[in-house]
């Protein structure tokens, strides 16, 4: 495991379909990061400020391998962070995730 890891959350505390918020203290970035699990199972995270209208990303709805912003309805790749679409005309930023031993971490600023 890369020592960049930051352990952030247990897996079971992500349920598939939903995100949760990861408070920027934990992570020393500059936005909280959302913490999303698909219907795979697979997390993602992204910056959890929607770029459009500063909604948490972590409190809208994820499929399609997107998440859909709750306010107005702006969509974005959990992959890339690259808006699916708008109103939002920004992407947002992706981090890399990994789940090990059921535990996440998320190492911040590094491209998934």
């Amino acid at each position: 495991m890369n020592d960049n890891g930051i352990r952030v959350a247990a897996l079971d505390d992500i349920p598939v379909g939903e995100g949760i918020a990861i408070d920027r203290s934990v992570t020393g970035t500059a936005d909280d990061i959302a913490l999303l699990r698909d219907d795979d199972g697979t997390v993602w995270a992204l910056d959890d400020t929607c770029t459009h209208d500063t909604a948490s990303l972590s409190e809208g709805w994820v499929e399609g391998g997107c998440v859909e912003c709750p306010r107005h309805s702006s969509m974005f790749d959990l992959k890339t962070g690259a808006v699916q679409c708008p109103p939002a005309t920004e992407d947002t930023r992706p981090h890399r995730v990994e789940v090990h031993d059921g535990d996440v971490y998320v190492f911040p600023n590094e491209q998934p």
